[in-house]
């Protein structure tokens, strides 16, 4: 019998990975403030702090809270009030947090959604989400120009890239810019985000309402349970949570620290772990608005950060660059992995380039999803099993759950991960019956969040990742996870990365296809044929890729995690320099 068999009888009793915390911190109450509120305590607490760094602009607590409140009043000038919801299409800057907050303030939602959006995309969130008001960058106006004056779009906030830059990069940034993009024009639907600012200043009668934890505040996107595009409501206190459950476990993170939010703003970690939660515990992020993984050491030269988090190809990219000689990390405390899986090797590389720079960080994993503002658990410090995604955040609980049955499975078996949270999510907008099958109410009273991911528990409370159960692959009856394929190609000394899919057979239903990307200095068919049997030494039978592809690359989302749906419809051939 498992812990969590115990906890369907409603027994006050510990999960295996609460002798890592205190009572407190595992009884941790939320109180009733809003996003906003967390940053007028820090403003009163470290009025001076850096809040935000944007392209070596600093920004102190007490002029972004500022800004913040210049902003609320504009848009309540506007019209907007609680409840409505507000679509911001903008990368790492810092209008897209003044206006977050700015928003929060008045009891608004924010719609954070992709700056790179396709046309038709900006348009379907802009009506699914029923958004009467969009902040987006000026260079995107041809993407919307052909249907905006049509909508129910009363007001569009264009934001240049220099708005928040010192005056002189500023004008050096406009004349860059003049004959790069069609320019949208000025009238009463339009305006840019300077001549609103400068106009919120003088905007009078404005007293605004005090709202609490429950208040909707963030949209934010996820495929769901079924894989297509949902709008996930969050609520004030799922970012609160989230703060103090970072801020517990992240023991070395102080005041004034930083961490690097090189995640955009409409994904779950980088608003969360990387902007909110530092500007909730009086740190700073350092907003970069476009990552150029080729410089990425040298981006860590010139900002040091304190803190930061990134899927594995972002730390891969890291432990790949030479453009700084001598590189010193000795500043870096938490290097913090999620999104995706970290291999062993990508794991044991990354480790090695720290030590090697003078960096006492090891890299974690962290584990989570939009529904539940993605960090549900993290490895951190003493607190860490190589491989593990960590144990849950203190107030989170997790189970491993049979998928037909809902029972509980045993330590060490794989089943489905389903999460208990202060911090999940209120459900799909305007989307009931997803709504009802990813949060369901268990034996034990509880409303449990069913991922769609697989995973197993150790008996101290540990979660290992496995992967999603789409990409589980059963072929002749047998459970193959892709992962462990994966593990096995990457652990031969030819192979830098691989991803394993499932795809039809006409009597085994569906066979592993292994996508495999080469090291520098491994080429051609001899080294594939290697591979078939390093696989048909290491592996069972029935899990042996039935097809290996060579690749110089594999597709990426952009968020840099691989791309499975392309990979799916690759009947391509081998790619390799002879």
């Amino acid at each position: 019998m498992s812990i969590f068999d115990i906890f369907t009888r409603k027994k006050k009793l510990k999960a295996p990975w609460s002798k890592y915390y205190t009572k407190e911190d595992l009884n941790y109450k939320i109180p009733d403030i809003t996003m906003y509120d967390q940053i007028v305590n820090s403003t009163k607490k470290y009025p001076k702090n850096v809040a935000v760094q944007y392209m070596g602009k600093k920004i102190n607590y007490t002029k972004f809270l500022k800004k913040i409140d210049i902003c609320a009043k504009g848009f309540h000038s506007l019209g907007i009030r609680q409840g409505d919801i507000v679509t911001i299409l903008l990368p790492n800057v810092p209008e897209s947090l003044i206006s977050l907050y700015a928003l929060n303030k008045l009891g608004a939602i924010a719609n954070m959604t992709h700056p790179l959006s396709a046309e038709e995309e900006i348009k379907q969130t802009l009506e699914s989400t029923k958004s009467e008001y969009l902040i987006i960058y000026d260079a995107q106006y041809d993407k919307i120009q052909s249907f905006i004056k049509t909508s129910k779009v009363k007001k569009v906030i264009f934001v240049s890239p220099g708005d928040s830059l010192n005056i002189v990069k500023n004008v050096i940034y406009d004349i860059s810019q003049i004959t790069k993009f069609k320019h949208h024009p000025i009238n009463k639907q339009f305006i840019n985000w300077t001549t609103f600012m400068i106009k919120s200043i003088f905007q009078k009668n404005f007293i605004p309402k005090k709202f609490g934890k429950n208040t909707p505040a963030v949209i934010i996107h996820s495929g769901g349970t079924s894989g297509t595009p949902k709008n996930v409501v969050i609520q004030n206190r799922a970012f609160i949570f989230a703060a103090k459950g970072e801020e517990i476990d992240l023991i070395k993170l102080n005041q004034g620290d930083s961490a690097l939010a090189i995640m955009p703003n409409f994904h779950g970690f980088g608003l969360s772990v990387l902007m909110h939660t530092p500007l909730a515990l009086g740190c700073s992020t350092i907003l970069v608005p476009k990552f150029d993984s080729k410089k990425f050491d040298v981006l860590f030269k010139k900002t040091k950060p304190t803190c930061v988090l990134g899927v594995p190809t972002l730390f891969e990219a890291l432990a790949n660059s030479n453009n700084v000689k001598n590189l010193d990390l000795s500043f870096l405390k938490y290097v913090i992995s999620g999104g995706d899986l970290l291999p062993k090797n990508l794991e044991d590389k990354i480790n090695n380039y720290l030590k090697e720079h003078n960096s006492e960080a090891k890299i974690t994993q962290g584990y989570g999803l939009s529904e539940a503002l993605a960090c549900v658990t993290m490895a951190h410090d003493h607190v860490n099993k190589s491989g593990s995604v960590g144990i849950p955040l203190a107030g989170n609980h997790v189970k491993i759950i049979d998928q037909a049955t809902r029972k509980t499975v045993a330590y060490g078996e794989t089943g489905e991960i389903v999460i208990n949270s202060k911090a999940l999510m209120m459900g799909y907008l305007n989307n009931e019956q997803e709504t009802n099958e990813a949060l369901q109410i268990h034996d034990d009273g509880h409303v449990w969040l069913h991922t769609g991911d697989l995973g197993y528990m150790d008996e101290d409370g540990f979660l290992f990742y496995k992967g999603r159960i789409k990409r589980m692959i059963i072929t002749s009856g047998y459970n193959v996870y892709p992962n462990h394929i994966e593990e096995v190609i990457e652990s031969h000394p030819a192979v830098l990365q691989c991803t394993v899919i499932g795809v039809p057979h006409p009597y085994k239903q569906e066979v592993p296809k292994a996508f495999v990307v080469l090291k520098d200095g491994f080429h051609g068919l001899l080294i594939k044929q290697e591979l078939r049997n390093y696989c048909k030494k290491h592996l069972a039978k029935y899990m042996i890729p039935n097809q290996i592809v060579l690749r110089k690359k594999l597709p990426k989302t952009k968020l840099g995690k691989v791309d499975f749906a392309t990979l799916q419809k690759d009947n391509g051939e081998d790619e390799y320099d002879e």
